[in-house]
């Protein structure tokens, strides 16, 4: 029977088109025991270009001859695949014999070059999902590999038998909390550990298996056999760490390790200046960061550079309605009790128009001498500031100078002349607005103070001084008083009584300081009197000094209240001591009776006794 009719009668080329059927007819007219060679096996992706053509041949060939096939037809080589252009792999690699491989060339001659192309592009999808799959299956030998080499190659044969001593822990799992930059010491003690391997792990990190260091992080090592030991802890080393036995089990321990963090604090904003209008609200922020979360507070640095008491707490400080001595630095400071607490500094500027202080109101001064003008001026931005007599702007000469130190500023006049006296003003000026103050220089003399005790001495009069700075002489001085009323409800004054007084010529050494004195005479004993005193030199009466108080000694006693406290205490502790003294008498001469009586009984019991044993007369 030819090769083609029993290929076909057999079933075996039924599944192949009319291109099979043909190759078989060619198979079997060329084909001879010596001339036909066994199909070799495909095995690489060059052997695979004609599945079909392969198979029909290797069919065909077993009907004919079962010897020449002895090598069987690998399964990845489909029945039904068309044949891919016969240009595009090398015939020579499917037979050694030339008769197949004129076989093949005809076969696929025979097939359209677009049908060929199809069927290309499904069957390299199919490599790839295959290339895929061989992937993944190298990846887990890999795996496995890497596995074995970390257990030291150890097979599981060599475990302790079921009946024998089983591993287990002697340490125990616990949370440490440690600060960042310390060392750290993680236990693990095991009983019976064998052949067995003890891994240390974080998460699904090995970083020790046995004695080997898995890990690169240099921190890391093995101390006293398998306790760990991290040093320089980071922030990022907080975790669970976990020591486990290679075993079936695979029992572990786990260690929890808590990073402390000392705080740190930062501004909002990061300059650390913050600006607010005077009358407007203002906020004040830090943000602080540790572990555990610190806490925070404000406080205000004074003007040595201490901190005042607390005046806010959290990360937000809102000043409502600022006023100009809110001004200056604030500390916010941050706390968690893991080192010292870490503060920073925030300064805040209150924009507000200026605000003027004068050093004095009245100032005296005389021809030819010096006098100073000096006004305090707050403001910010910076003010410029102005002098003004009488409306008129002041220039700077040689006798009169303008300074500033500060939020200090001074007028200077030297050399004074009539025309120098006045009044002045001190104007500054800024961005949000004007302010002005007003001072006097003037020749005439200044107020009167009283030195003179509150309390007099004698019951019907009274001693007054003061004194009065003026550089022209004094030409008259005008003293009053009066008496007052007074209980604890009301008081009502009484008539003033005035006297007119020539003051005595100053010594050349006291060219300044007037000092006066006068006794006023017929007071009422133990009243209340007032007085005031007023001067005048050649440029006119000076303002009148202010009310002074006296109170007129009594009859019944002539010392103030004060000193009479003290007489008082005097005489109490003397009579005291007087009580105290014959009490004492009364209790010795007690003393002294009682005695007495016990000696006399003592004296006549032995009297009685030397007559009864015959020793007296």
């Amino acid at each position: 029977m030819p090769i083609t009719k029993q290929c076909i009668h057999q079933g075996s080329c039924e599944a192949a088109n009319t291109l099979t059927s043909e190759v078989c007819e060619i198979a079997a007219a060329t084909a001879t025991p010596t001339t036909v060679t066994k199909v070799t096996t495909l095995t690489t992706p060059a052997t695979i270009f004609m599945p079909a053509v392969v198979r029909a041949i290797h069919t065909c060939a077993s009907s004919f001859s079962p010897s020449l096939t002895s090598s069987p037809l690998p399964s990845s080589v489909p029945s039904s695949i068309p044949l891919p252009p016969p240009t595009a792999y090398n015939l020579t690699s499917v037979s050694t014999s030339p008769t197949l491989a004129a076989v093949a060339a005809k076969a696929a001659s025979l097939l359209p070059y677009r049908t060929l192309k199809m069927y290309c592009r499904r069957f390299l999808i199919v490599i790839g999902l295959v290339c895929l799959l061989h992937s993944c299956l190298l990846w887990n030998t890999a795996a496995a590999s890497i596995s074995n080499r970390a257990t030291n190659s150890r097979p599981l044969s060599n475990a302790p038998p079921a009946n024998g001593p089983q591993p287990r822990f002697l340490s125990r799992g616990h949370t440490y909390r440690a600060v960042v930059g310390d060392t750290l010491v993680l236990p693990c003690q095991v009983e019976n550990l064998g052949n067995f391997v003890l891994l240390w792990r974080r998460g699904i990190n090995v970083l020790t298996a046995s004695n080997i260091m898995v890990t690169r992080d240099e921190r890391i090592r093995l101390i006293d056999g398998y306790n760990l030991e991290i040093s320089d802890l980071e922030p990022q080393d907080a975790g669970d760490y976990v020591c486990q036995i290679s075993d079936k089990i695979n029992r572990d321990q786990v260690h929890t390790v808590e990073i402390l963090v000392p705080p740190s604090v930062r501004a909002t904003p990061t300059s650390g200046q913050l600006q607010a209008r005077k009358g407007g609200p203002v906020t004040l922020e830090c943000k602080g960061s540790g572990n555990p979360v610190p806490s925070i507070y404000w406080t205000k640095k004074t003007g040595a550079g201490k901190s005042s008491a607390r005046i806010g707490d959290g990360p937000i400080l809102t000043l409502e309605k600022v006023e100009r001595q809110q001004a200056g630095i604030y500390q916010c400071t941050a706390d968690n009790g893991v080192g010292d607490p870490v503060s920073v500094d925030i300064r805040l500027d209150v924009l507000y128009p200026p605000d003027i202080q004068v050093e004095k109101s009245w100032i005296h001064s005389g021809e030819g001498f010096e006098a100073k003008l000096v006004c305090i001026v707050y403001a910010d931005p910076v003010a410029t500031v102005s002098w003004y007599q009488n409306s008129f702007l002041i220039q700077s000469t040689d006798r009169r100078i303008m300074s500033s130190r500060g939020n200090r500023h001074t007028l200077t006049i030297r050399h004074i002349q009539q025309e120098d006296f006045g009044n002045y003003s001190c104007v500054a000026d800024n961005s949000l607005g004007r302010s002005r103050k007003y001072m006097e220089l003037s020749g005439r003399p200044g107020p009167a103070e009283f030195y003179s005790p509150k309390w007099g001495r004698l019951s019907d009069s009274y001693n007054l001084t003061w004194k009065i700075d003026s550089y022209p002489p004094l030409e008259e001085v005008r003293l009053l008083y009066r008496r007052v009323l007074m209980n604890d409800t009301f008081q009502q004054p009484g008539r003033w009584h005035d006297f007119i007084l020539t003051p005595e010529h100053r010594p050349a050494s006291e060219p300044l300081t007037h000092i006066m004195s006068y006794t006023i005479k017929n007071l009422v004993p133990g009243a209340y009197y007032e007085a005031i005193v007023q001067a005048k030199n050649r440029y006119g009466w000076n303002e009148v000094s202010d009310i002074f108080q006296f109170i007129v000694a009594s009859n019944s006693i002539d010392i103030p209240p004060e000193e009479s406290e003290v007489v008082a205490s005097s005489k109490s502790r003397h009579n005291a001591s007087q009580s105290l003294y014959r009490r004492s008498s009364q209790h010795l001469m007690l003393r002294t009776a009682f005695n007495a009586a016990l000696f006399s009984l003592g004296m006549n019991y032995l009297c009685q006794r030397s007559r009864q044993f015959g020793l007296g007369g």
